[in-house]
């Protein structure tokens, strides 16, 4: 396995091998069934970005037209070599709706793998946690392009 691969893998997870310090004040959080609710009515199906400037473009796919589907559409910091650009423009993930608003698959890419959770939290607002070896996780949050 390449170093490049690897790193690729890690940035479709992780967007640039960075994730955001952060945390969110959960008490100025929307109740969980407002956020659901305000997710739902506007789909997952759209251009979402991180705060590095990596995104993907879902869609809804499959034969029940429930699968999250995701594009890499853009690809930029320390991962954006020569040979991981070469995975933008290709999806990299299918996941099956596992809950309103959340869908459960893998990423893949350039013979790496890992598992991910896409969570709508709100109506421009999703989250992925990427997890490999079921130990190392971390989540990124990604806004609805405008």
């Amino acid at each position: 396995m390449h170093i490049p691969a690897k790193s690729l893998a890690i940035s479709l997870l992780f967007t640039a091998c960075v994730l955001s310090a952060h945390a969110q004040d959960a008490s100025t959080e929307a109740p969980a069934e407002t956020q659901a609710t305000e997710a739902q009515a506007l789909g997952a199906a759209g251009t979402f970005v991180d705060e590095f400037g990596t995104s993907f473009a879902f869609s809804l796919c499959g034969e029940a037209g429930t699968d999250l589907c995701g594009v890499l559409t853009n690809l930029e910091g320390n991962s954006a070599t020569e040979e991981n650009l070469a995975f933008v423009g290709k999806q990299v993930m299918q996941a099956p709706q596992t809950a309103p608003n959340q869908w459960k698959g893998s990423l893949a890419a350039g013979g790496i793998s890992a598992d991910a959770t896409v969570t709508q939290t709100g109506p421009d607002t999703i989250e992925i946690q990427g997890c490999r070896a079921a130990i190392l996780c971390q989540t990124l949050a990604y806004q609805r392009a405008s």
